[in-house]
């Protein structure tokens, strides 16, 4: 038995894995896909903006937001073909629905909410077509496609939260609970930066505000919770990555809620929440990456929760 103080002869152990390969293995995912997350949820917080701007009858907001929409959903899809490599595999996505994959579910959500974004937006150029039939049809359906895309808008900005956690790669697997929140709330505060910049009328100011609240919380939740699962958010370029994002937001929503007099600072304030959610959501990508990377992340939480299933003591006979 040794004594208190006696140096250990054993070194400490070293985490390593057969040939240096991790143990799970990182998603085969580019940069492409964390710019999907973030054009994906700007495109659903402009719709939500957009459908406010409509039912408050304020034209400027609707029509800043249905543009805004419609062009960050085509950006999401030049960035998911991207990352499939081919056209033709999104659309092979579309030939099943199963409820219990994300990627599929997914699929046919990015599809509706493009389809009713896209009539939406083009209603705004309706007063500028030649043809009567079409200025009278034109706003109408763009009106009840608008809220169409609002009401699916909830599940565009959070599916690719459920789609993340759905992995093996353990820091975003444990956080599920978490990453909806996060991803909900940067796409709000991202949308009102768009109506900051056009219109900041009190409603923007409020939902970038509850926009903020709940992507503070998430992330907050995600760094300090989830024991070691949560060193790969802290550290590294996940941690530099959140760390900025965390400074923009609190930025854009103390210009928001204090510039309430200044189009300057308001229009600086969108532009810092929309930066703040690009940077959380490529941070948030980055820290799952890592965890995948090293293999403690793997097998330190596998012995916590063995330690925490097995008593101490002889097995029984």
């Amino acid at each position: 038995m040794s004594r208190r103080g006696d140096r250990p002869m054993v070194p400490r152990a070293e985490f390593r894995s057969y040939y240096g390969q991790p143990i799970v293995r990182p998603a085969p995912w580019t940069h492409d896909i964390a710019s999907y997350l973030f054009t994906g949820g700007l495109a659903a917080g402009s719709a939500l903006l957009a459908a406010g701007g409509q039912l408050t009858r304020r034209p400027r907001l609707r029509r800043t937001g249905r543009v805004a929409a419609l062009g960050a959903v085509a950006a999401s899809g030049y960035f998911l073909v991207a990352d499939l490599g081919r056209p033709e595999r999104f659309l092979n996505m579309l030939r099943v629905a199963k409820p219990t994959s994300p990627m599929s579910m997914g699929t046919w959500i990015f599809s509706a909410f493009s389809g009713a974004a896209g009539v939406a937006a083009v209603a705004e150029v309706a007063p500028l077509l030649p043809a009567s039939f079409l200025r009278r049809v034109l706003p109408p359906a763009g009106a009840v496609a608008g809220l169409g895309a609002a009401a699916v808008a909830p599940a565009l900005a959070t599916y690719t939260a459920v789609l993340l956690a759905d992995t093996a790669t353990p820091s975003w697997h444990v956080a599920y609970p978490e990453l909806p929140f996060v991803f909900a709330g940067s796409a709000l505060a991202s949308g009102a930066g768009v109506g900051l910049i056009a219109d900041p009328v009190p409603a923007t100011r409020r939902m970038a505000v509850l926009g903020a609240a709940l992507e503070l919380y998430g992330a907050h939740r995600i760094e300090t919770t989830k024991g070691i699962l949560s060193e790969p958010y802290a550290t590294g370029r996940a941690g530099r990555l959140l760390r900025v994002g965390r400074a923009l937001t609190a930025a854009g929503v103390a210009g928001a809620v204090l510039g309430r007099r200044s189009r300057v600072v308001s229009a600086l304030s969108g532009l810092s929440l929309l930066a703040a959610s690009a940077v959380t959501r490529f941070g948030i990508f980055e820290g799952g990456m890592a965890s995948a990377r090293d293999p403690k992340y793997t097998v330190l939480p596998q012995r916590e929760r063995l330690a925490g299933r097995v008593p101490d003591g002889p097995p029984p006979d």
